[in-house]
């Protein structure tokens, strides 16, 4: 049987109508995920296939073995995992339509200067916002773009982005798809679960509520140690406390649990036409203080002390939270 007639049956299997569809098993979502990374099928399937995905909904198995096939598929190239030491895994793949500045960029560096180890991974091809990698030049720090690189910046700063274009260039082609489909497409979400490093804690942030619970069955099924999700500004791990939130924290102790997350008195919006990656490096100096901005990144670095168990409550994390980006840096500590 050629490859595209294979192909052919799981496009049927999604695609047959009401009472006859069903989603595609954990098996079968690795086994058509890893044809078309490998290049096997005729795009038009390609196309077909993601928005059958899209249309029938997002799917805990599905997604599974989406992410089985993409991290065997960097195994095969010599993806990231073994040699890179990592803490927390930080994926970054909103489109940033909801905010402006990545203030949450200042919270994982100053989780770095406190003695995390992060690597955030990502793509913001279709972002209206200031992208990660601007936002990141704005403040000295270059994206790494191989896994030496990686290494390094890790050993050194405590702190590497790797754009999936270096991660896994086949995923990345995928998702520039979406200028052909105006529509985003599972990928987003198995790009989010790679975690590449196998780091043992991470944080994630959706854009639409019903995304946690599938981000969690992903992690229970993976495995994995520790995940945080929230529904995070612009669909990423960001608090922004106006108002009160919750995340939901899955365990491979304890299983899942809510944590309500409180607002912070007295906070107005931010205007995000504001934003601009000098101010994002003003404030990392001290230089500007603004007050909703700061809380956003306090609120966010305590997601962070949640999802590795730095702290067990939200009262502690905010706490500590603000310490941490109070003592960034000795320089800038009085005024930050």
């Amino acid at each position: 049987m050629s490859s595209e007639a294979q192909f052919a049956g799981f496009i049927a299997t999604l695609g047959r109508g009401p009472g006859r569809s069903r989603a595609l098993t954990r098996d079968e979502a690795r086994m058509a995920f890893g044809m078309i990374l490998r290049g096997e099928v005729d795009p038009h399937q390609v196309g077909a296939l993601l928005m059958l995905l899209r249309f029938r909904g997002e799917d805990a198995e599905e997604i599974t073995g989406l992410v089985q096939a993409a991290r065997a598929d960097m195994a095969a190239g010599d993806g990231p995992g073994d040699g890179l030491e990592v803490e927390l895994d930080w994926p970054s793949y909103g489109a940033g339509r909801t905010r402006g500045a990545p203030w949450f960029l200042l919270s994982a560096l100053a989780l770095a200067r406190a003695g995390i180890t992060i690597l955030m991974h990502g793509s913001n091809e279709f972002s209206s916002a200031i992208a990660v990698e601007d936002g990141l030049a704005a403040l000295g720090v270059r994206p790494v773009t191989d896994l030496a690189a990686a290494a390094a910046a890790l050993r050194d700063e405590r702190f590497a982005y790797l754009p999936l274009r270096a991660l896994c260039p086949a995923m990345q082609r995928l998702l520039d798809m979406r200028r052909l489909f105006g529509l985003r497409s599972p990928v987003n979400t198995a790009a989010r679960l790679l975690n590449p490093a196998d780091a043992p804690f991470g944080v994630d942030g959706v854009f639409h509520p019903p995304y946690i619970d599938v981000h969690l069955g992903v992690a229970e099924r993976m495995g994995r140690r520790r995940l945080l999700v929230l529904k995070g500004g612009g669909g990423e791990a960001e608090r922004v406390p106006l108002k009160p939130g919750s995340a939901v924290l899955w365990d491979c102790e304890r299983g899942r649990r809510e944590l309500a997350l409180p607002a912070v008195e007295g906070l107005r919006a931010h205007p995000a036409a504001a934003d601009t990656p000098a101010g994002l490096a003003a404030v990392w100096t001290g230089e500007a203080t603004p007050e909703t901005p700061l809380a956003t990144i306090r609120a966010t670095i305590a997601l962070a002390l949640l999802a590795t168990g730095r702290a067990d409550d939200p009262a502690a994390a905010t706490r500590d939270g603000a310490t941490i980006w109070a003592q960034r840096d000795g320089a800038t500590a009085a005024r930050g």
